[in-house]
């Protein structure tokens, strides 16, 4: 981009990377925040997300003057989101002035009025300024005499003492009268996620308590108080607390796909750290273990329906990545795309920073790292390895001990949803093992889903995925139950969908496998066999410490005829057949 004339307040395009121009207006930087050294840059907050970085004044134009030609390259609908929220900026600012020319105006007409009514005549108004400028030069007479005086105090002090004194503005900061100008978040883009800076938000004012502002754009717990966060000390302060009364966190992240690819990578090996300015992320995320906040290694084995969606995201958001599956055909598409082809598990280890895992069930995450050319075998000290496959705690706990025996770090990352949501980075990630892993990942998870919480120690995160699967898959098979019944009683089963949709139970899920059964569609989201897996290992769980789980058990049977029937490779919402047949 062309070199421009730009100044406070501009409305601008800013181009960060390879990631598309984004509209921004430029800003003052928070006071902490230092201006990155070499070529003129400024600092730009992005509309429609909580984004914000320093921008190079090349990759910089303004916004009116390049609307039609950036609209015309960019056609994403988050991108659109973003452009209706400067207008909407532009429509609340034109207000604004309407409204102040005409208070303005008649102020000044009220102004008018009243000098007319209070103008001496030509006497008194010679009598007062005549006294006016006696009391200025009496004045200015004792002014002197009071300079002199504070001459001679100071002259009588060393110079240390008087440069102690002394408190000048510090080089760099703005002065008092620039304003933090901060842009009015768009009720068109309530929920849009984040952009080239999604580490980062951008901290509220007084007049803009953290209550009011979207939850997707701040972390879980500082989203629970009402005060804006004012320093890093009390924020630290409120996550420990909050984290000793819950026993977990949560990192609320943005939509990965939402600006077409704009969380910024992370890459441990590459500098250029003053880009991702680090006091603010620990505002967030706490204190990352590495001073540069990257991973620009990333290797993913295992590209089924949750792992394709995650991998494309990760490429999306710049990152590098080198993938690996069992049939080499599925990488082909991610070649395309930009990734790297990894020969075996071992080698894609033992050239990437951190590696993560998707496969389908304990027998092919164990196969995966013990098996012949496996993860194992790529473990060194220092190497990083996340296991986001549904398996049970014995199974992740396992794989735990022999990566960290070899000296390797090792994170559980199950995954909440479908491959819809897999491919809408709007995944929820359940993570335990080690915390420090787990905030080094922060910019990965960011990518592949909405909200990540760490649970604790190994093996928590997998229980915990179960039993959400348990919940899941059992009212999936009630809803088959209430749809077959509906049917042969003679009731329309759309009719029954309708009132459910207006009910307590109205949800995204409901509605979706619903109108699956109802059309016939079985294409699977959620493979079948796979919740059946879980809802067995769910109920193997529950065994182990003698708790019934009579519900699971009973929807395990169906999903089981399900099977019985050819329904595997189908979607879950496919368990209707097992009524039916």
């Amino acid at each position: 981009m062309a070199t421009v004339s730009l100044r406070l307040g501009d409305l601008v395009w800013g181009k960060l990377g390879r990631y598309p121009p984004w509209p921004g207006k430029i800003v003052n930087p928070p006071k902490d925040l230092k201006k990155p050294r070499g070529k003129k840059c400024f600092f730009v907050k992005f509309f429609g997300t909580e984004d914000h970085a320093w921008i190079k004044v090349e990759q910089l134009k303004p916004y009116h003057a390049h609307k039609e030609e950036m609209i015309k390259i960019n056609k994403g609908k988050r991108f659109q989101q973003a452009v209706d929220a400067v207008e909407e900026f532009l429509r609340r600012a034109k207000g604004k002035d309407q409204t102040s020319s005409h208070n303005s105006a008649d102020d000044k007409n009220r102004r008018n009025s009243s000098e007319e009514r209070s103008r001496p005549n030509s006497g008194d108004e010679k009598r007062k300024l005549s006294l006016s400028e006696g009391k200025v030069k009496k004045n200015m007479g004792e002014g002197k005499k009071r300079v002199s005086s504070g001459s001679s105090e100071r002259g009588s002090k060393s110079p240390l003492k008087r440069a102690q004194e002394q408190s000048p503005r510090k080089r760099g900061r703005p002065p008092k009268d620039e304003k933090d100008l901060t842009i009015p978040e768009s009720s068109t883009v309530k929920g849009v996620m984040a952009g080239p800076m999604a580490a980062f938000k951008w901290q509220p004012t007084v007049s803009e308590p953290v209550k009011d502002a979207d939850p997707h754009f701040h972390h879980f717990l500082l989203s629970q108080t009402e005060k804006p966060a004012v320093c890093y000390q009390a924020i630290t302060k409120k996550l420990k607390i909050c984290e000793e009364e819950t026993g977990s966190t949560s990192i609320q992240a943005a939509d990965s796909t939402a600006v077409n690819g704009s969380i910024t990578p992370t890459d441990k090996n590459r500098s250029g750290a003053d880009t991702f300015p680090e006091e603010l992320l620990r505002l967030l995320v706490r204190r990352p273990r590495f001073e540069n906040h990257w991973f620009s290694r990333i290797g993913f084995l295992g590209l089924g329906l949750m792992g394709s969606g995650i991998v494309s995201n990760l490429l999306k958001m710049g990152h590098t990545v080198t993938v690996w599956n069992r049939t080499a055909e599925k990488c082909d598409l991610f070649i395309q795309e930009g990734a790297r082809l990894g020969r075996t598990p071992a080698e894609v280890v033992s050239t990437c920073d951190i590696t993560f895992a998707c496969v389908s069930d304990p027998k092919a995450a164990k196969d995966l790292v013990l098996g012949p050319s496996g993860v194992l075998q790529g473990i060194r000290p220092g190497k990083c390895y996340v296991d986001m496959s549904t398996v049970d705690a014995d199974t992740v706990t396992e794989l735990a001990q022999v990566i960290v025996s070899r000296g390797g770090r090792f994170l559980e990352a199950p995954v909440s949803g479908n491959q819809q949501l897999s491919n809408d980075g709007m995944l929820v990630i359940l993570a335990a093992g080690d915390r420090g892993l787990y905030e080094d990942c922060s910019s990965c998870f960011q990518a592949m889903g909405k909200t990540s919480f760490f649970l604790g120690e190994v093996g928590n995160a997998a229980k915990m995925m179960l039993i959400v699967n348990m919940v899941q898959g059992s009212f999936m098979a009630t809803i088959a139950e209430g749809l077959t019944l509906a049917q042969v009683t003679g009731q329309s089963q759309q009719t029954l969908l309708d009132i459910l949709n207006q009910g307590q139970l109205a949800s995204i899920f409901l509605d979706q496998k619903c109108q699956n059964i109802l059309q016939g569609n079985f294409k699977p989201d959620f493979y079948l066999k796979y919740i059946q897996k879980d809802l067995r290992l769910a109920i193997a769980l529950g065994d182990a410490v003698n708790h019934p789980t009579p519900m699971a058990a009973a929807a395990n049977e169906v999903y089981k005829r399900a099977k019985a029937l050819d329904q595997s490779d189908n979607d879950m919402s496919a368990v209707y057949r097992a009524y039916i047949h």
